[in-house]
């Protein structure tokens, strides 16, 4: 009997903060694999909110009652060698609108030079979720909306109690 090597993907993001979208591609992406690891990036050059830490807490929290085996690792490298290190074999991308599509397609032909082992597969976000981008809830909920369209309510009071936060520590 041949013994065929698990399916490891890689769900790669900063999930700052984690939205209905991510947790959608999740959910899907899971469904692929027999181990989903999200990979939660410690891009500084998108100025997080959250930190590493607190983000990763909020994705393992989020993703606690998804029956998967999910683990969710922070990473500070090129994908390609962190999916390496984890064992992937594919990369999970969410795809909302052509232009994702457009970059991420570029991105997937960058990956595939680097290393020819690991697929790309996209997932293209249920379409009541597509225009929904974490730039665009902490965006809504620093001018005082209504972000609890696009997130789950915990992550909605996190978001809310970072913002007065911040807010109390700059007067």
């Amino acid at each position: 009997m041949t013994r065929t090597k698990p399916r490891v993907g890689v769900y790669p993001g900063t999930f700052d903060p984690i939205t209905l979208g991510h947790m959608d591609i999740i959910r899907r992406g899971a469904k692929l694999v027999d181990r989903l690891v999200i990979g939660v990036t410690d891009n500084m050059s998108k100025s997080p909110m959250f930190n590493v830490e607190e983000r990763m807490a909020m994705v393992r929290r989020e993703c606690a009652s998804i029956d998967s085996d999910i683990d969710v690792v922070a990473f500070n490298s090129l994908l390609m060698d962190f999916a390496e290190r984890e064992g992937a074999n594919v990369i999970i991308r969410g795809l909302r609108a052509v232009a994702d599509f457009e970059y991420e397609y570029q991105m997937a032909g960058m990956n595939q030079q680097l290393n020819s082992r690991i697929e790309t597969v996209f997932l293209m976000a249920d379409v009541s979720l597509q225009p929904i981008a974490s730039r665009l809830v902490k965006e809504i909920a620093m001018f005082g909306g209504d972000i609890s369209k696009f997130v789950t309510p915990a992550v909605r009071n996190q978001v809310v109690e970072r913002i007065a936060q911040t807010r109390l520590g700059a007067s």
